[in-house]
């Protein structure tokens, strides 16, 4: 990732923090702009986060004497739950292969397996402001109920989940999805982190319930 140079902004954001802000940033702008209301506000806010990931400079880090990027890091966790009007054993297999995310995973450029338990994932970042690849290995599964997974080390983001299918009689399957990532910067990072994760919890709630109306309308002969 390519740092905006400009004198007297010196970086004091760590690499996969910058990433955090443009991400949230760019997605911000498209909540914002994208409203009948329109949000003058946290647009303003938007433009802070994109300019804090694009030169590395944090303006309150600054402020706070933090001159440097440092790695420290907390936890982040967001949880999601929907039913989805269809058998666990067609929603386990049809998530299980992981190339048919991407179909309704709006941030999801690509999946490719590349044996039974490693993948790789490769996503866009809203306002195309760059993207982000990264490892993942199952790490424990039981068929039609529950699949966990684990970031591969050298991430730059650092990530691990479960999603869990659970048979509701009558109704179809509930649809637990628990998601956690590694917030940078000690407990600065993840004070952004707080500001931020109401974002990608939106985005994680937004796939999850597109998942719910892609399996619904789907025919079985996609997968």
């Amino acid at each position: 990732m390519k740092r905006i140079k400009i004198p007297g902004f010196n970086p004091n954001v760590s690499k996969t923090e910058r990433i955090l802000s443009l991400l949230g940033g760019a997605y911000m702008i498209y909540d914002a702009l994208g409203k009948k209301n329109k949000s003058f506000t946290e647009a303003a806010f938007a433009g802070y986060l994109l300019f804090r990931g694009s030169t590395g400079h944090c303006a309150v880090y600054n402020a706070m004497g933090k001159t440097k990027p440092d790695n420290e890091s907390r936890n982040v966790n967001i949880q999601v739950t929907q039913l989805v009007g269809r058998p666990p054993e067609e929603v386990y297999e049809f998530w299980r292969k992981f190339e048919n995310l991407p179909l309704f995973m709006e941030h999801l450029e690509s999946v490719k397996s590349l044996n039974d338990h490693i993948s790789v994932w490769k996503a866009e970042l809203p306002g195309g402001v760059g993207n982000l690849s990264w490892k993942s290995e199952i790490v424990k599964e039981r068929p039609n109920e529950f699949i966990g997974w684990q970031s591969l080390p050298g991430s730059e983001i650092e990530n691990a989940g479960k999603v869990e299918f659970k048979d509701i009689p009558g109704y179809g399957t509930e649809v637990h999805v628990v998601l956690s990532y590694t917030a940078p910067g000690g407990i600065p990072g993840e004070g952004a982190a707080r500001i931020l994760n109401p974002l990608f919890e939106k985005m994680v709630k937004d796939d999850v319930r597109n998942f719910k109306q892609f399996m619904e309308e789907w025919k079985g002969s996609e997968a």
